[in-house]
């Protein structure tokens, strides 16, 4: 059993954080299986939050209870201070969107994957312009037209997420969204994560094994490991 009493550190002031505000998280008395033991946590909105541990500390099921893609064995999560438990998982997971560490990658084209998740949610498909200037953000250079089975590890992996960015949730949970990539586009691309959690209000709760990657980008430090939390700092 994990016994989660997380130590956070942010950069921000004091006295301008409220659980009212959008997008936050906190964590009453949860526990999950044998494997996370979460007395007390909260995941502020509107910022950048790290979670960092050790391989097998419960990262990942961490992200997954946030997206309600598992659930409390007992305790309450409160999304926006309502119980995640009375909220239908297709509308949560149309606010808070997860990548996981190995994205789904579906046959058909470049294009095909981008708009996969707007098709589902039945929202308008953007034209071309769009689908290009994301791939931009993403650094993928493969035009819309390629098959999706020739991409790289490394580009499914960005294909996934710029499919994830014109879903434009107010939550991205990303598991190691740059372990598949080279040092100089996984700095681009995470800066330009940064950027648009903080100039757009959004959240943004990652898994990363880099605590330098960690204390670079984010607000908040969430550090998991076996019995207890070990203390660190953003920045």
């Amino acid at each position: 059993m994990i016994a989660l009493n997380p130590v956070i550190h942010n950069r921000s002031k004091p006295g301008k954080f409220s659980m009212s505000e959008a997008a936050g998280f906190e964590f009453i008395q949860v526990k999950y299986l044998h494997i996370l033991d979460i007395p007390s946590l909260a995941i502020r909105p509107g910022v950048v939050t790290s979670l960092l541990g050790p391989s097998g500390s419960g990262k990942t099921s961490l992200l997954r209870l946030l997206n309600k893609m598992a659930s409390p064995t007992s305790g309450r999560i409160y999304y926006n201070g309502a119980d995640l438990a009375g909220i239908r998982p297709v509308e949560h997971r149309r606010r808070v969107v997860m990548m996981s560490q190995t994205p789904v990658i579906f046959e058909g084209s470049v294009r095909d994957n981008l708009t996969a998740g707007l098709r589902f949610q039945q929202k308008e498909i953007p034209g071309e312009d769009i689908l290009r200037n994301v791939c931009g953000q993403v650094r993928l250079a493969q035009p819309l037209d390629s098959p999706s089975a020739i991409l790289s590890g490394g580009e499914k992996q960005r294909l996934a997420l710029g499919r994830i960015l014109l879903l434009d949730p107010d939550v991205y949970l990303l598991d190691e969204p740059a372990s598949g990539l080279d040092d100089e586009t996984a700095d681009c691309i995470l800066d330009m994560l940064v950027e648009k959690t903080r100039s757009q209000n959004k959240t943004l709760v990652m898994v990363t094994h880099s605590k330098a990657i960690a204390r670079r980008i984010s607000d908040n430090l969430i550090h998991i490991a076996r019995g207890r939390a070990a203390s660190g700092a953003a920045g």
